[in-house]
This record gives structure tokens, C-alpha cells and sequence, in this order.
């Protein structure tokens, strides 16, 4: 399928020879414009010529929600949080960006004191987790990886190969086998795609 066109108010779309006007267009001067912002759409319903309309995006925003696993990418991290950009909620990519929060008392449930941010992610991992808190326009959204089944799920060693976890807590570049510690995903099978 090949990608919508945009169009804007005004827009010349085509003559009246090649389609029949739909919603959200007008005629003037045997040429049919665009009446709206939006997506041209031409179907063919059941008449000669195909109908060409111009629709707006109706889908609602989705929103990450409490208790909603999303999956981020880490920005920044320094000792008492990691700083992402939250990329999808469930399987959903997400249109606009959100910013979470990571912090350090939310990596892992267990030794909260002993975790380090740094040795739990790097920027430009690939992280799971749930989301604790709302943000609003100031503010992230608090998530944690206090669980088996979150943390990273995908890392890049300094070679810049994607890394094996190896354990909970590390994961190995294949190409220099260099370790590296993380706080490694036990990535679920519905999580997994070919």
C-alpha cells in the first residue's frame, strides 16, 4: 500500500473527467480541490470514474497509561535516573513523544540501594517497562523495570554489534566478547517477532 498524500484547503486534486467529487472536496472550473487538510482517498464505488475525497485523522492519540508496558529508548542516564523517549505502548508505536523517567530506586525490586544507574543502561538501549506515574507537560512519565520480564531488550557493545544477554545483569558483544552489565530483559515469547 502505498503512502496517503497530504493535502491542503485549496489543493487542485484532479479534473472532473478523471474522478467524481467526494466529501471534503469542490468543484470550480471542471477540476475538483481539496476543502480540507487531510488524506486523498480514491475509491472506486461501483461508477465509471473512482470517487476522490479528502478524509482527517480520526484515530485517537494513544496514551500511556498506568500500569501499560512501553518501549523506550534510553536518552541520558546519570546516578540517580535514566531520561527516555517512549516509543511504543504495548505494540502500538506511538505518534507524538513522551519522555519517561527511570530512577534509580525503580530499576530492579530487589538491593535498591545497591543499583546503579549506569551499570543498568547505556543511552540508545532498548528498554521494557511499565509505566508507574503520569507525567504531564512539565514532567515524564515515571516507569519501572522492577521486574523479571523488563529492562533492556536490546543493546549495542562499543564495536556497535547488538549484544547477547548473558544473565540478568550482563551482556556480551559476539564480535570482541567484551562484558557489559545491564539490567537484561527475561523477554516474554509474545514479545518476540521473526
Amino acid at each position: 500500500m502505498s503512502p496517503m498524500k497530504l493535502c491542503v484547503p485549496g489543493e487542485r486534486l484532479c479534473s472532473t473527467e478523471d474522478c467524481i467529487p467526494g466529501t471534503g472536496t469542490y468543484l470550480r472550473h471542471g477540476y475538483i480541490f481539496a476543502s480540507l487538510a487531510g488524506y486523498v482517498l480514491r475509491k472506486n464505488e461501483g461508477e465509471e470514474l473512482p470517487v476522490i475525497s479528502v478524509v482527517r485523522e480520526t484515530e485517537a492519540q494513544l496514551l500511556p497509561d498506568v500500569g501499560a508496558i512501553v518501549t523506550c529508548k534510553v536518552t541520558s542516564i546519570n546516578p540517580r535516573f535514566a531520561k527516555v523517549h517512549i516509543l511504543y505502548v504495548g505494540s502500538t508505536p506511538l505518534k507524538d513523544r513522551f519522555r519517561g523517567t527511570i530512577r534509580k530506586e525503580d530499576v530492579r525490586a530487589t538491593e535498591k540501594d545497591k543499583v546503579e544507574t549506569y551499570k543498568s543502561f547505556r543511552p540508545g538501549d532498548i528498554v521494557l517497562a511499565k509505566v508507574i506515574s503520569l507525567g504531564d507537560v512539565q514532567s515524564n512519565y515515571l516507569l519501572t523495570t522492577a521486574e523479571n520480564e523488563l529492562g533492556v531488550v536490546v543493546a549495542h557493545s562499543e564495536a556497535g554489534v547488538q549484544m547477547v544477554p548473558i544473565s540478568w545483569c550482563e551482556m556480551q558483544c559476539p564480535r570482541t566478547h567484551a562484558k557489559e552489565f545491564r539490567k537484561v530483559a527475561r523477554v516474554q515469547p509474545e514479545y518476540l517477532q521473526a
